[in-house]
């Protein structure tokens, strides 16, 4: 009697997972698996990248230590939703530059070590609000910023537990942030108005 071969079927998530990886898309553009879906995103305008480059230049210049910044650095992070897990792009990514995260880091790295997140809100600005505010917290990013272009605030959120941030703080435009150690300055909005 001759052994049976069994196919393996892969499932719905690793199908997901396979055609996320493998997607193709159009220069410019970026993708992103969040929550179970993947995210097309077309490149962003001049005052999104001008609100980037504000709050870079005050991180590298103010922080009490030295930090690494990254622009569009794939996150790996966990998945309430579906495995596998959420494969996040933040508009910037943020570590202190001892650790040096990014230096010979895969496309799609791990979240350890990582001390803050920036999104400035775009074509969706509830992900940025809600989804992704809830796949940082799940990682572990102890601070998280969206600069939200449509309602004139900064957002600031600490202290992640489970699939959320227990603490919160919403700044208008004009008014200072203060960051946390281990920066350990308050970035000045001004530059947003």
């Amino acid at each position: 009697m001759s052994a049976m071969a069994f196919e393996t079927v892969p499932t719905t998530a690793e199908l997901l997972l396979d055609s996320f990886l493998t997607l193709e898309t159009p220069e410019g553009f970026k993708a992103e698996l969040v929550e179970g879906k993947i995210v097309v995103s077309p490149a962003p305008d001049g005052d999104h990248e001008d609100c980037i480059s504000t709050i870079l230049q005050q991180v590298i210049r103010d922080s009490r230590i030295q930090m690494d910044c990254s622009g569009n650095k794939g996150l790996q992070m966990p998945s309430a939703v579906v495995e596998p897990k959420n494969h996040v792009i933040p508009d910037i990514t943020i570590a202190p530059r001892e650790l040096r995260l990014f230096r010979g880091a895969p496309i799609w790295m791990p979240t350890v070590g990582v001390s803050m997140v920036v999104e400035v809100t775009s074509t969706r600005p509830s992900d940025d609000r809600i989804i992704k505010r809830h796949c940082y917290a799940r990682a572990g990013i102890p601070l998280y910023l969206v600069v939200d272009r449509d309602e004139g605030r900064v957002i600031r959120y600490s202290e992640p537990a489970k699939d959320d941030y227990s603490a919160g703080e919403s700044v208008p435009f004009g008014d200072p942030v203060p960051l946390p150690e281990p920066f350990g300055f308050s970035l000045d909005t001004s530059d947003f108005i």
